[in-house]
C-alpha cells in the first residue's frame, strides 16, 4: 500500500499557523488505499468518556486568543468588580438584620424581667438561647464567605418570632397590671320604670314621680339622684320608701312612675317579687366608683395570709357590687404549704359590720355593699383577718376553667342540673371532667341535692380545689400569661403585681408539693327578717356555733404552722 499525505497541502495549511492547527490538519490527511486505487479519509477515533473530558486543542486557542484580548481583561475585571460590590451589599444586609435581631433579643429579655415571673435559672437559659442565635447570624453574615442567604432567612424568621414574643410578653404583662392591684368597686344606680311604660330614656320621664330609699345604700341614691337633676336640668319629685320592698310595690301599685336604686339590689328584690326584672324596664344608668380603702402593698407572702375568694352573681363589670354566692376563704401557709379553704354557707345569718347596725343578714347580702363588706363579714364572724380578695363573676369562671384546659372533679352524687345552673348536664358519681360551662353549673346547682346550699358550697370547694391543684403545677406556671390574659376582664383582685409574681416564681423554684384540706361551716335552715330585705322573711342558715369555733381554731392551726390533723388532704 502507498500512502500519500498530502504534504504540500498540510505544510501550505501549517504556515503562519499554530502547532493546534498543525494538529488539526494532520488528523484530517488523506491516504491512498492501493486496493481499491483511489484516496480515502483517515477514519475518526472513536473518543471515549475521558476524552469528552479533556480540553481540545481549539478551544486552547480561543483562550489563549480570549486572554490576550485587551477588551476580554476588561470585562473580566469589571465582573470581578461587581461580584465584590454585591457580596459587599449582603454582608452590610446581612449585619443590619443582625444588629435588629440583637435589639429585639434586648426587647425580649428586658420584657421578660419586668414581667418577672421566671427564676433566675430560666432567666439565665433564656439569655443563653439568644445569644446562641445571634452568634448563629453572626457566623452565617460575617464569618462566612458568599451571599448567606440561608443565614438571612434564618435571621428574618428569628426576628419575627422575637417580635412578636415581645408584643405578646407586653400585652400580657399590661392585662397582669389590670387584674392586680384592685382598690375600687362599683355602685350601678339605675332608674326603672314599668316594662310597658312608654318613657324610653330619663328626658321622657322628667315629669315623674320618683320612688326612693335612704335605708340602704343611701349615700349612693343621694348622689344618684343628683346626677339625674343635673343631667335633666331641674329637680325631680321624689317620694320616700323605708326600704327596696316598699319601694318596688309602690312602682306596681302606681304610688310613683318610677323607682331609683342600685342595680346590686335587684336580687333582693326578686327574693319578694320573682318576676321583677321582666315588669320593669331600666331607662337610666349611672355608675358610682367608689375607693376601698385597704393596703395591702406591704403585705408578705412569705408570710401566713388568707384570702376571700367570691363569686358575684353578674355578668357585667367585675368591679360591679352585686350578690357573692360563693363564699371561700383560703387561709395559706407558704411555709408549711397548706391551704385550708372554708366554705360559709350564702345564706348564714350574720350581721353586716359598718352596714346592718348590728341586724342580722344574709351573707350573701354582704356583696352588694361591697367585697370590703364581705371581707369585714367573714372577718368578724372567724375572727381572723383576711388580707387579700380574689373576685370573679361567671363569665370569668367559665374563662379560667378554659384557660386551664378543664378540670378533672370528684362528685359522690349523680345527678342532672337544671336550665337555673346556667347549663343541663348530667354529673356522674365520680370523676368528671368538666369545661367552663360544665364547672360553673356544678358550682351553681344547688336544687337537686339532698342538702341544697351546703352541698352547693362541697361542689365549689372541688372545683376551686381543682384549680388550684392545676395552677400549682409547673407546666401551668409557665403557661401562667396565658391564663392571666384571657382572663382579665373578669378577675379581681387586691394582690399586687409583685406579690403573684413572687409566689409564681417560688413555686417554680422549689416545685413544693401543697396539702389543700377542705371545711364547710355547718348550720340550720329558717326563716328570718333580713335587714337588706326590710320586713319580708326569706331563707336563711342559722350558725352552728361549735362549728365556727372549730374553724376559727384550724385557722389559727394553719398560721401557725401546725399540721391539721383529722381532715383529708386533697394534695
Amino acid at each position: 500500500m502507498r500512502s500519500i499525505n498530502n504534504s504540500r497541502e498540510v505544510s501550505r495549511r501549517a504556515k503562519g499557523k499554530n502547532r493546534y492547527a498543525y494538529e488539526e490538519d494532520r488528523r484530517s490527511a488523506r491516504y491512498y488505499d492501493d486496493e481499491e486505487d483511489y484516496y480515502r479519509e483517515r477514519p475518526k477515533k472513536k473518543s471515549s468518556s475521558n476524552d469528552k473530558k479533556k480540553r481540545r486543542p481549539e478551544e486552547d486557542y480561543q483562550n489563549i486568543r480570549k486572554m490576550s484580548d485587551p477588551e476580554n481583561n476588561k470585562n473580566r475585571k469589571n465582573k470581578r468588580r461587581r461580584g465584590r460590590k454585591k457580596n459587599r451589599v449582603s454582608r452590610t444586609i446581612g449585619i443590619i438584620l443582625a444588629i435588629i435581631q440583637f435589639i429585639l433579643s434586648v426587647v425580649l429579655a428586658v420584657n421578660v424581667m419586668l414581667f418577672n415571673v421566671l427564676t433566675s435559672t430560666y432567666f439565665l437559659v433564656l439569655i443563653g438561647v439568644l445569644l446562641i442565635l445571634l452568634g448563629i447570624t453572626l457566623l452565617t453574615q460575617i464569618a462566612a464567605k458568599g451571599k448567606g442567604i440561608g443565614g438571612k432567612i434564618f435571621c428574618i424568621l428569628i426576628c419575627i418570632i422575637l417580635g412578636v414574643g415581645s408584643f405578646y410578653i407586653g400585652k400580657v404583662n399590661n392585662a397582669f397590671q389590670k387584674i392586680t392591684g384592685s382598690n375600687k368597686k362599683t355602685s350601678s344606680m339605675v332608674v326603672a320604670v314599668k316594662a310597658d311604660d312608654n318613657a324610653d330614656t330619663l328626658s321622657a320621664a322628667a315629669g315623674y314621680t320618683f320612688g326612693v330609699q335612704y335605708a340602704t345604700g343611701g349615700d349612693q341614691t343621694k348622689s344618684a339622684v343628683k346626677q339625674i337633676e343635673k343631667e335633666l336640668g331641674q329637680n325631680i319629685t321624689l317620694q320616700e320608701y323605708s326600704n327596696l320592698g316598699e319601694e318596688a310595690q309602690a312602682l306596681y301599685d302606681g304610688e310613683v312612675d318610677a323607682i331609683i336604686y342600685n342595680s346590686a339590689y335587684s336580687n333582693i328584690i326578686k327574693e319578694q317579687y320573682s318576676t321583677f326584672t321582666k315588669d320593669t324596664k331600666v331607662i337610666y344608668k349611672h355608675n358610682i366608683v367608689v375607693e376601698i380603702e385597704s393596703d395591702t402593698s406591704d403585705e408578705s407572702v412569705t408570710k401566713p395570709f388568707a384570702v376571700y375568694l367570691s363569686g358575684i352573681d353578674t355578668n357585667g363589670d367585675i368591679t360591679e357590687q352585686g350578690r357573692s354566692d360563693v363564699n371561700i376563704v383560703a387561709v395559706v401557709n407558704p411555709t408549711s404549704h397548706q391551704v385550708l379553704l372554708i366554705t360559709t354557707p350564702r345564706d348564714y345569718y350574720v350581721p353586716i359590720p359598718g352596714v346592718s347596725g348590728g341586724q342580722d343578714d344574709k351573707l350573701t347580702h354582704a356583696g352588694i355593699y361591697g367585697v370590703d363588706v364581705s371581707m369585714q363579714t367573714l372577718e368578724e364572724l372567724y375572727d381572723t383577718d383576711i388580707e387579700f380578695f380574689g373576685r370573679v363573676n361567671f363569665t370569668s369562671m367559665t374563662s379560667v376553667v378554659d384557660a386551664l384546659g378543664g378540670l378533672d372533679v370528684e362528685s359522690d352524687l349523680e345527678f342532672d342540673t337544671g336550665w337555673e345552673s346556667g347549663a343541663e348536664i348530667h354529673v356522674n358519681e365520680g370523676m368528671n371532667h368538666f369545661d367552663g360551662i360544665s364547672a360553673l353549673a356544678f358550682c351553681r346547682e344547688r336544687q337537686a341535692l339532698p342538702d341544697g346550699d351546703n352541698g352547693r358550697g362541697v361542689h365549689q370547694q372541688a372545683v376551686i380545689t381543682a384549680i388550684i391543684k392545676k395552677m400549682m403545677s409547673p407546666a401551668m406556671l409557665r403557661g401562667a400569661s396565658d391564663i392571666i390574659e384571657s382572663v382579665s376582664d373578669g378577675v379581681d383582685t387586691n394582690f399586687t403585681s409583685s406579690q403573684i409574681q413572687s409566689l409564681i416564681k417560688t413555686q417554680l423554684r422549689t416545685n413544693a408539693k401543697w396539702n389543700i384540706y377542705s371545711v364547710a361551716a355547718d348550720g340550720t335552715g329558717g326563716t328570718d327578717i333580713c335587714y337588706s330585705s326590710g320586713d319580708e322573711e326569706l331563707y336563711v342558715t342559722y350558725p352552728d356555733e361549735n362549728s365556727v369555733a372549730e374553724i376559727s381554731e384550724l385557722i389559727k392551726k394553719v398560721k401557725d404552722g401546725e399540721t391539721i390533723e383529722g381532715f383529708v388532704s386533697t394534695e
